[in-house]
């Protein structure tokens, strides 16, 4: 179904205005609403929050659901999909929420997405999910802001020893 020029700008003006407006809990899910998104009652949309600009009308945001900064929602990849944010689910900052073509991705009632996480498939009800904790890569001799060049803070990298420590054994006799 292919929007007209006017329904598209129209969505993404709103679109900029819940982005940057206050009012996370009253002015932002109307604009949303009046862009075509589902939003319940009792809503919290967070400072920066990107809801789908092609397909708003495809996001459904249920009741007390709280959608903190920076978090992006994508209704489609190569066409519409689904993205449905059930009763009470909170999505931490930064997070990105992603529904391929045909295909609904459904964050469960309750369920509470970890800050920075990237959601491709759905999640069941009442379930955290986070990704992984940083890791750390190697020791850093030459800093960034310091380096000439790309390749001089490459070289100044060390690798870490990622060897496990060993264990204590008794002496043999």
């Amino acid at each position: 179904m292919r929007k007209s020029f006017p329904r598209r700008a129209a969505n993404r003006v709103l679109h900029m205005l819940a982005r940057s407006c206050p009012g996370a809990t009253t002015l932002r899910p109307l604009l949303h609403r009046w862009r075509g998104v589902k939003v319940g009652s009792g809503v919290f949309i967070g400072d920066e929050v990107y809801l789908d600009n092609e397909w708003p009308e495809r996001i459904e945001i249920h009741d007390g659901v709280q959608i903190s900064m920076r978090s992006i929602v994508i209704a489609h990849t190569r066409g519409p999909g689904r993205v449905i944010i059930e009763k009470e689910s909170f999505i931490g900052p930064n997070s990105v929420l992603v529904a391929g073509a045909g295909r609904v991705l459904r964050i469960g009632a309750g369920a509470v997405v970890g800050a920075a996480s990237v959601i491709t498939k759905s999640v069941p009800p009442h379930l955290y999910v986070a990704p992984p904790p940083v890791d750390a890569l190697a020791r850093v001799r030459v800093p960034l802001p310091r380096a000439e060049s790309m390749e001089e803070f490459w070289a100044g990298l060390e690798t870490l020893d990622r060897r496990p420590p060993e264990t204590s054994r008794p002496a043999q006799e």
